[in-house]
């Protein structure tokens, strides 16, 4: 059995495990104490500036979307193919504004098209960048992208988005992925990836990535389950990895 074909073995018995071993959210926590070892972080926003729309406040708790299941099946995959120390017993839920932020090297955001943030989660935010975090924004479609351009305006208000292709480091940082075009699980619709670069500098640390027309935890959560085809969930799986050590190594 060749090395590539071992990783889908391991990726495909890893997501079976983890959707079925750990069933309910009662099982995974959302509050693990920070310890020094690698803990998913998912960002919650809602309650200040923006959003004012009657649609947006039905939104407002879209930063919960495919929760606990998409970061738990994550956390079980990197436990299995890589030496990440990684806590799969729970994660951590955060709000911009929370010193605890700094802490983690790793953020990850879902439905910034109906993201509000307050002056001051802004300010933590950009010092949270700048200190050398890396945010993961995902969810999101179409023209839900101004939401999210508008506050990163906000945030960082000088910087650029660069759209990316697939020979970004930030895609090949564990696994060589087969492609980066795999579609939205819902809308069948391809992903574009953007991102903000230290000083604008796209040969210095991605700071942001941004997976728009696309809902990559979807194929996380409900993997195992038969819905998404078994080739595109593990795509997935390999972008998440990905993401996770570069930002944990840049």
């Amino acid at each position: 059995m060749n090395r590539l074909l071992k990783l889908f073995v391991v990726i495909g018995l890893a997501a079976a495990t983890a959707a079925s071993a750990q069933p309910g959210a009662e099982r995974f926590r959302a509050d693990i104490p920070y310890d020094g070892r690698f803990t998913f972080l998912r960002l919650r926003w809602g309650g200040g500036g923006g959003g004012s729309s009657f649609f947006n406040r039905g939104m407002r708790n879209a930063w919960n979307h495919d929760y606990p299941r998409a970061e738990q099946h994550l956390a079980q995959i990197l436990k299995e193919v890589t030496l990440i120390d990684i806590h799969t017993e729970g994660s951590r839920i955060l709000t911009l504004d929370d010193p605890e932020l700094f802490k983690y090297p790793i953020a990850y955001m879902w439905e910034p098209g109906f993201w509000s943030m307050t002056d001051f989660e802004g300010q933590r935010f950009r010092e949270y960048l700048l200190k050398g975090g890396f945010a993961i924004f995902d969810d999101f479609e179409m023209d839900q992208w101004d939401n999210l351009a508008e506050n990163m305006k906000r945030v960082l208000p000088d910087a650029r988005w660069v759209k990316m292709d697939a020979s970004h480091r930030v895609f090949d940082s564990f696994f060589r992925m087969e492609t980066i075009e795999f579609p939205h699980p819902m809308m069948g619709i391809l992903p574009t990836y953007y991102g903000i670069y230290e000083n604008n500098d796209p040969s210095r640390r991605l700071m942001v990535i941004a997976n728009h027309n696309a809902d990559v935890a979807e194929y996380w959560e409900w993997s195992g389950e038969g819905l998404f085809p078994f080739d595109t969930s593990n795509e997935a799986y390999k972008l998440g990895v990905n993401y996770m050590v570069y930002g944990l190594t840049h």
